[in-house]
């Protein structure tokens, strides 16, 4: 399906005489009658998922009914995030069509169905990694306390201001970063709720330690797009003798089957590794919003079978024995271990005894409950988030504890690694309905509003028509940088990785680039930071006075 986008302008005084013979791919079709039916029938299906997942998971928690305002809030907040993920389909993925489709290998209107169908895909067998790497960038208490007014307000502020942005860049044509639109909304919450904090309150505001990986991979993947872009397509030079390989197309015609052929793994590749990175965001901020409006369903993973208590009751010994000894002879009572591990987290300091007699109390009072009810599904609904929050708290705690100045032995580490392995394993999860909902939004964007994107990735990069190894290089390129950072829970642009290794195989064929286009991406990728900070932060400022 396609957007109302005006038609690019003639780019004929830009390009090369080699592109004389290259054909326009025809990207103003109407939309067919069964395009339209494939959507509104997946819109059904998405809507029913959603129902059919919620009241189910209430039914199997025992969950009494919802108040009307929690149902609003819960159905907005479940809106929202659904939003960004559809938004998120037809700003980023129209750079995985942009190749097949100015190489005239699919038709548009084919290649975005099929692109749609492998992001569903790649967010139905996504690990879940991303998602909680991004939920890690949020501020401690709001996490603890996301059922609340402030954390409703973290919620709805970060991800309406990534839609507006998104929205706003879709608009304009510029293939800017839906991750790195995220990151910047959670950072700007960070910010705000650490300027709102009164005096004298410990509170957290960015974990820039987290926060500084993921700009280490948002940073580095339009470089490794440019780079090794630009080296596969002196690769496939070297290797492959093919000249067609290496002209643009001749008019419309498709090109060798085989070459057909790679361009459409290549796309597809991309469309699947997008899915399996940006969908897990989505999915990390519907696991929040569900846990703080249903903690009774959602905030303990109910399908940790019996069979595993042994072994946990057996982890909490070991790493109580650990923080025993980091805690020296102190102990400490429970309510107010929750209170020193809290206020430890928000500042991020553990090397202090009295943090790891807070842990050690915490530790076996979640093992003791744990044990006492026989499994997660059996501990009553009324402490149920206490139980989480502790789990919560501990699993964070030896998370940062080493990049505050602690050190543990290596045999202490394989005790709290096992340990937050089950911690984990206990507050870490996606049900398949979220996953689902999440796939069918992200699909659906894909199919809507791919065309903007596609005409600046396709025409406006280069001063030359793209070729079949440069389409091929290029998505090849990032393919698997995506999926490399899937593997290690890193979110990565794209957007980034494509529209740059683009550029890198127009660079190295010689092609020549349009500055106006590139210098237009780059503000994007400049701005985008600091926009989607201020927005999310005075939309967190706001929303606080009101709720």
């Amino acid at each position: 399906m396609s957007d109302t986008t005006v038609p690019a302008p003639h780019h004929a005084a830009h390009h090369s005489h080699h592109d004389a013979h290259a054909a326009r791919p025809n990207l103003d079709g109407g939309t067919h009658f069964s395009a339209i039916i494939v959507f509104i029938a997946l819109l059904a299906v998405g809507v029913g998922v959603v129902i059919r997942g919620l009241m189910g998971d209430l039914d199997a928690a025992g969950t009494q009914p919802l108040a009307i305002g929690v149902f609003v809030l819960l159905g907005l907040a479940l809106l929202c995030a659904l939003a960004f993920e559809f938004v998120n389909g037809f700003h980023d993925t129209a750079n995985a069509v942009a190749t097949v489709i100015y190489t005239h290998s699919l038709p548009a209107q084919v290649a975005v169905v099929w692109s749609g169908i492998w992001n569903l895909l790649g967010v139905l067998s996504s690990s879940g990694a991303v998602a909680f790497a991004i939920v890690s960038l949020l501020p401690v208490e709001l996490i603890l306390q996301v059922g609340g007014g402030a954390g409703y307000a973290m919620i709805f502020a970060l991800l309406i201001a990534a839609i507006v942005w998104n929205f706003g860049t879709w608009a304009l044509g510029l293939p800017a970063s839906s991750s790195h639109t995220l990151v910047g909304s959670i950072i700007g919450v960070g910010v705000a709720n650490q300027l709102m904090a009164t005096a004298g309150t410990a509170t957290s505001g960015v974990d820039w330690s987290q926060a500084a990986g993921v700009f280490r991979a948002l940073l580095i993947s339009p470089v490794v797009g440019f780079v090794c872009s630009a080296l596969m397509l002196y690769a496939m030079k070297a290797v492959i003798k093919t000249r067609k390989l290496y002209t643009a197309p001749s008019g419309k015609e498709p090109p060798p089957w085989w070459i057909r052929g790679l361009l459409i793994f290549t796309c597809t590749g991309v469309s699947f590794a997008h899915g399996s990175n940006d969908g897990q965001k989505g999915m990390g901020l519907i696991m929040l919003i569900l846990i703080g409006a249903l903690p009774t369903a959602y905030a303990l993973n109910r399908a940790v079978p019996e069979s595993q208590v042994p072994a946990f009751i057996a982890a909490t010994a070991q790493v109580k024995a650990v923080f025993d000894a980091h805690a020296g002879n102190q102990t400490m009572p429970i309510a107010g271990a929750k209170e020193k591990a809290a206020d430890a987290l928000k500042l991020r300091k553990f090397d202090d005894p009295s943090v790891f007699a807070a842990l050690s109390a915490m530790a076996t009072d979640v093992g003791a409950q744990v044990q006492s009810y026989g499994s997660l599904a059996k501990i009553p609904a009324a402490a149920v988030e206490n139980v989480r929050n502790e789990m919560f708290m501990v699993s964070e705690a030896i998370r940062l504890a080493p990049k505050s100045g602690v050190t543990f032995t290596p045999d202490e580490t394989t005790r709290i690694g096992a340990y937050k392995k089950a911690l984990d394993e206990s507050t870490k999860f996606i049900p398949t309905w979220v996953k689902v909902s999440v796939a069918i939004a992200l699909g659906l964007g894909t199919m809507v509003g791919w065309k903007r994107i596609v005409i600046t990735v396709g025409e406006k990069i280069g001063k030359t028509h793209m070729t079949y190894g440069q389409g091929a290089s290029a998505e090849l390129v990032a393919a698997l940088t995506i999926g490399a950072a899937d593997v290690y829970g890193l979110p990565v642009s794209t957007t980034h990785v494509l529209s740059s290794g683009i550029a890198g195989t127009m660079a190295a064929n010689g092609s020549g680039l349009q500055w106006s286009t590139i210098r237009s991406i780059a503000m994007a990728w400049v701005l985008t930071l600091p926009a989607a900070m201020l927005l999310s932060g005075s939309l967190y400022f706001m929303l606080r006075q009101a709720m």
